[in-house]
């Protein structure tokens, strides 16, 4: 027997005085990484009838995660499965009305910030201080909250970070933040190499901090209910389980800080209608200098540098790339050449910005690194201006 959207939930859910049928029907959610916690968050969001949801992930399907990922199954892993395609087909057959968009590809540089400022709210399932100060800094500039989760072991926690009372950064020790900047630092071979290793953890805990996650989204899409008392957020907060002795404990750990390099205004946005990331660069930047009614024109690419040359040391060989910094990895997987010389004998040619001198104005924006629906960060003779990408607001949907 088929079940309408609109009555999912109906006879369930309605039952709870606090839940909104049409608000968790239309909301709009982002789940970044689909492993062990991504599977309990999406499979909750799923149950509760969630209208939208985009998955992010750009990693493929181990036999290791089949232990504690309930939407994985053992030929998905033979076949190396994108985790995200699979994961978004298990959740349309838990609940086929629920809309979900699988995205292979990294959180801040294959993401455009336009689907991060139209989403509620961004879950971060996620394994590395790298990714999460990463999607920290993406969920200020969009200024949409998100709920942090980790396990380890038998041990879970659990926080919800909004912009202007709490940030991830602020939160890290000094010596975390000087193990970080170092590896953003390096070229993106060598911080790739840095990240290797699984962390030990059970289905269960899994279960229980993806539980929280979901159950903090829900409490921010219904966000009348913790303004007027009846739900307590953990935003300023942090929920610890432990599950050795079955010990839990949430205390307070809200820090802001004015000087903050995550703190970024990315406001006001303004939404340009013709510009989208398949344009090449040479017509991106006469757009843009139509729009804003100056030549002086230069975008900043922040999340990535454009790489067109490797050059060997000692030696000085030249190999072309013409690639985003984080594809080069791949470039150097691909060429024997490269390969037995990764990071510590290779410098790399990169562009920061891009004006009318950038030497390759034929790519198009997303061959230099840009998402589609980005929101362009353009410095002009006139000052500073913040350009959605408007073209491609649908780019995503249509990744079914």
């Amino acid at each position: 027997m088929s079940t309408e959207k609109n009555n999912w939930g109906e006879g369930v859910f309605d039952l709870l005085s606090w839940f909104r049928m049409d608000r968790v029907h239309d909301a709009r959610v982002m789940v970044v990484g689909s492993g062990a916690l991504g599977n309990e968050a999406l499979k909750n969001l799923a149950l509760f009838g969630i209208g939208h949801i985009y998955v992010v992930d750009f990693d493929t399907i181990e036999y290791s995660n089949l232990t504690r990922s309930i939407l994985f199954r053992e030929e998905d892993a033979d076949k190396g499965y994108y985790k995200a395609d699979v994961a978004a087909a298990r959740v349309r057959e838990i609940n086929k009305n629920v809309e979900i968009h699988p995205i292979i590809g990294r959180l801040d540089a294959e993401v455009g910030l336009g689907l991060y400022r139209s989403v509620d709210v961004v879950l971060g399932c996620l394994d590395s201080q790298i990714a999460r100060m990463q999607l920290n800094r993406q969920c200020i500039r969009a200024g949409v909250p998100w709920v942090d989760g980790g396990i380890d072991n038998l041990v879970g926690m659990a926080r919800v970070f909004k912009k202007g009372v709490n940030c991830y950064e602020c939160e890290l020790s000094e010596s975390s933040k000087i193990q970080i900047y170092n590896k953003l630092s390096c070229s993106d071979v060598a911080r790739r190499n840095t990240e290797h290793g699984r962390v030990p953890t059970t289905p269960v805990i899994a279960s229980i901090i993806g539980a929280v996650q979901v159950q903090e989204a829900m409490k921010l899409l219904h966000e009348g209910y913790v303004k007027d008392g009846t739900f307590t957020s953990l935003c300023g907060r942090w929920f610890n389980y432990e599950g050795s002795h079955m010990t839990t404990r949430v205390y307070k750990s809200a820090v802001w800080s004015d000087d903050c390099m995550a703190h970024e205004d990315w406001e006001p946005v303004i939404a340009v209608d013709n510009l989208g990331a398949g344009m090449t660069v040479a017509s991106a930047l006469q757009c843009i200098s139509e729009k804003l009614g100056t030549s002086n024109v230069e975008i900043n690419l922040r999340n990535t540098r454009f790489v067109d040359k490797l050059v060997t040391r000692g030696d000085n060989k030249v190999f072309n790339v013409m690639c985003p910094e984080f594809r080069v990895a791949d470039s150097i997987d691909a060429d024997r050449r490269l390969y037995t010389r990764l990071n510590s004998d290779i410098n790399q040619n990169a562009f920061e910005n891009i004006d009318s001198t950038f030497p390759y104005q034929d790519l198009t924006l997303n061959q230099v690194g840009i998402p589609y629906w980005d929101v362009l960060q353009v410095s002009t003779d006139k000052g500073m201006y913040f350009l959605e990408m408007a073209a491609d607001r649908n780019y995503y949907d249509s990744r079914i």
